[in-house]
């Protein structure tokens, strides 16, 4: 827009590269995860990083074993052209209003959401949104990578002003921070185009997981446990090291479904060129908040501008840009936990 009360910016990237998992032995708040106290935990693989997939050719999932290969994988280059919403932005404090920035905590990777593309920058659903976020307030946001279990102390010590890690908001951690949400995740099973399987009926099928998640310590451990106490066939648990060998194993056929993190099967489903697909709907969703200090008024501004972009089709449009449309809200809110 061309009025002089109005700035824009241009949210983009480009495709991003294969899918990695979360690395360094950290853990992150999920809302399906083990329950440590009030607080769900998700426990990760430690070591470097890993691929997640080996990569997209013509729309399709290259897989193990096969002779082509790239570093390229995700959405194709997209573009949200976001203007400021002045009447929004004036609420702001007078703090960030002045510098201009919005400095934000990020523990990175966790793929689709957060991650660094092969020239080191931070991108992933989540940044999308937080830049088209911080596009309607007319200010730009700074990331600054932290240890996950960081962010929320560092976010009361006011060294960032939000904290931006797909962050499950619990009823606990609203104790410490406040949480303007912007998306439901949950657990979600895939299954080989064409080939239903049922997550609730699912005895005597082979299910891939990722070793360590709770898909592998809980979630189909104690479907099979229903299953053998119904006089049925167990589960049979396939375990691999990386998210990429599950989703491989799918699609190749190795395994009848795989179940992972929503947003993690989502991605998984857009990037397998029809290979893959949803094996029902999402299940144990909580909504993921961006966490800022207590009492602070930024909760409502971020929530003021994540309703706009609702209203106005951009976060569905950045949403389906990274194939977690699924996760997406109908309206913002502060503090949503469920649990």
């Amino acid at each position: 827009m061309t009025n002089s009360c109005f700035a824009s910016i241009t949210v983009q990237h480009e495709r991003p590269p294969s899918l990695t998992l979360r690395t360094g032995g950290d853990t992150r708040v999920s809302p399906n995860r083990k329950v440590e106290g009030a607080v769900s935990v998700r426990s990760v693989l430690g070591g470097s990083a890993v691929r997640a997939f080996a990569a997209v050719v013509g729309g399709a999932l290259v897989l193990t074993g096969c002779t082509t290969n790239t570093e390229e994988s995700g959405p194709a280059a997209s573009k949200v052209q976001v203007d400021k919403v002045t009447e929004i932005a004036d609420r702001l404090p007078d703090k960030i209003k002045q510098s201009g920035k919005l400095v934000v905590g990020v523990n990175v990777p966790y793929q689709p959401n957060e991650y660094r593309d092969a020239d080191g920058k931070i991108v992933g659903f989540d940044v999308d949104l937080m830049d088209a976020v911080t596009a309607v307030l007319g200010i730009q946001a700074e990331y600054v990578e932290s240890a996950f279990e960081k962010i929320i102390p560092a976010i009361q010590a006011g060294t960032y002003d939000v904290g931006m890690s797909s962050i499950t908001d619990s009823k606990e951690r609203e104790q410490q921070v406040d949480f303007t949400t912007y998306f439901n995740a949950g657990i979600q099973w895939a299954q080989q185009t064409g080939k239903p399987i049922d997550p609730a009926n699912a005895c005597g099928k082979r299910v891939a997981v990722q070793a360590t998640t709770v898909e592998h310590t809980e979630e189909v451990p104690a479907k099979s446990a229903e299953c053998v106490a119904q006089g049925k066939p167990p589960i049979d648990i396939k375990a691999f090291d990386e998210q990429s060998a599950a989703t491989n194993a799918l699609v190749q056929g190795q395994v009848d479904a795989m179940s992972a993190d929503s947003p993690v099967t989502a991605y998984a489903i857009k990037q397998s060129g029809g290979k893959i697909e949803p094996a029902g709907p999402v299940f144990d969703s909580a909504p993921y908040g961006w966490a800022v200090q207590k009492g602070s008024p930024l909760a409502a501004v971020l929530q003021a501008a994540v309703n706009h972009l609702i209203r106005n089709g951009q976060y569905k449009q950045i949403t389906e840009n990274w194939g977690v449309q699924d996760g997406a809200i109908t309206e913002s809110v502060i503090n949503g936990a469920v649990s």
